[in-house]
């Protein structure tokens, strides 16, 4: 399909949040030795990820690696595991430094106190952790988050806290699936403001079946009384296998309007945008200690848990993904039962060629307000963006983006106004078509 055909269709038909999509994964034979791969790659500064896949609750649009219930000892086997796996590939590893960290799943702060000491312990044992004043991000939930577990997060050099609250109508969270005590939303939000990290996140979701215009003005008030330096806008996705989904729910069809009227309201109380996405306030600590924000295509990517993924230049790799209870039961189970020598090998990911690899640069820069970079990529491949990719041209013919080029800017492909809000039919379309058939063909539990 032409891009000039998917203008036609509407505006949200896929989220690019990493290329290729882990429905593109198929098992590797044989299996991928981890410490040739990562002697190839630059390891002075890498971005550490660790998964904790539980949930108190599972959202009904929810389609992440996450289970719920799970038990103390559930969770003690699952940080066994996560320790076999951090010990082995730090000794393979070899000397490595990581710049960035994030916690995410799931929520990490399900975890007690006790087990969050764990978790760090295991990281400082095992690993060489985040450098001092490093980026540290970790994600929250309203009913997970004490006084104690923040004071503990603190102290362990924890700079941004990122929480989903979606809405603040209790209505909209009910029509999403999100069971949501606002009293708790109201006094986490208080405790994560006060608390003292570097950067606050807040997440909001649009397109709720129920959601009007007045109410989405409603959720962006009350999340701008928080000043948090990061406001990220998710449009509402039904995917398969979600609560949504069984309940044969659809999103709005205002989701345009929607976004159109968050971006305006963001852009008028001091944020800049930063991708369709993701809005950050102008001015504050953030901009000045965060830098930009994560480009996997820029760094390497080391993942630990059930469902991280590790990237390399030529390999992604993960565990298997599922998103129903059962199928991420089985593979949490699996990894929990996993020997040291078993994580020493890659067993689950896809290769990226070189087109690939040009195709993913493309992807991931072009989504961002700041643009593709026409020179660093012609640095970066030794040839020309736009030869390689000449349908990128269709862009600026449909008005969707525009060439600039300067000493201050360089030259750049930048999407316009109009071309950011359709980013869930651009990114579609840059899919390769073998990455696309990968993705068809899976067979999603």
């Amino acid at each position: 399909m032409t891009l000039e055909e998917r203008l036609n269709e509407q505006p949200y038909q896929g989220y690019a949040y990493a290329y290729p999509h882990k429905m593109a994964y198929r098992k590797l034979e044989p299996e991928i030795p981890l410490e040739p791969l990562w002697a190839r790659e630059d390891r002075e500064a890498l971005f550490l990820y660790v998964h904790i896949p539980f949930c108190e609750v599972r959202c009904g649009f929810c389609n992440l690696f996450t289970t719920t219930n799970a038990n103390s000892g559930y969770v003690e086997a699952y940080l066994e595991a996560l320790g076999r796996q951090m010990k082995t590939v730090g000794e393979l590893l070899g000397a490595h430094r990581f710049a960035r960290a994030a916690f995410g799943g799931g929520t990490p702060t399900f975890l007690s106190e006790q087990e969050l000491e764990r978790l760090f312990a295991l990281v400082d044992t095992h690993l060489s952790g985040p450098k001092v004043g490093a980026s540290v991000s970790f994600e929250m939930s309203p009913a997970t988050v004490t006084p104690e577990k923040l004071r503990l997060l603190i102290e362990r050099r924890v700079t941004r806290a990122s929480i989903g609250v979606q809405s603040f109508v209790d209505g909209e969270v009910r029509a999403i699936g999100r069971p949501q005590d606002p009293r708790e939303v109201t006094l986490a939000l208080d405790r994560i403001r006060g608390a003292g990290f570097r950067v606050f996140n807040l997440d909001l979701i649009y397109g709720a079946a129920n959601q009007t215009p007045a109410s989405w003005r409603y959720s962006l008030e009350q999340a701008f009384r928080y000043r948090p330096e990061e406001i990220y806008l998710y449009p509402l996705y039904v995917r398969p296998l979600t609560g949504l989904d069984r309940l044969h729910r659809e999103p709005s069809d205002l989701r345009l309007q929607l976004y159109r009227e968050g971006r305006e309201f963001l852009l008028a109380n001091g944020y800049r945008q930063i991708s369709m996405r993701l809005f950050r306030r102008a001015g504050t600590q953030t901009e000045l200690s965060e830098g930009p924000i994560y480009c996997c295509q820029e760094d390497g990517m080391l993942g630990f848990g059930a469902g991280a993924r590790s990237y390399t230049q030529s390999l992604h790799y993960s565990s298997e993904y599922a998103v129903g209870r059962d199928g991420v039961r089985g593979i949490i189970e699996e990894f929990n039962g996993r020997t040291a020598a078993q994580f020493a090998s890659a067993d689950y990911g896809c290769f990226l060629d070189r087109e690939e690899q040009q195709r993913r640069y493309v992807i991931k820069s072009l989504l961002r307000c700041d643009g593709l970079d026409l020179d660093v990529y012609r640095e970066r491949f030794q040839t020309e963006a736009l030869t390689d990719f000449p349908c990128l041209k269709d862009l600026k013919e449909l008005g969707l983006a525009v060439l600039t080029e300067g000493e201050e800017v360089g030259k750049k492909l930048i999407l316009t106004e109009a071309g950011l809000e359709r980013s869930d039919t651009i990114g579609p379309w840059l899919f390769s078509a073998e990455m696309q058939s990968r993705m068809e063909d899976f067979d999603l539990v």
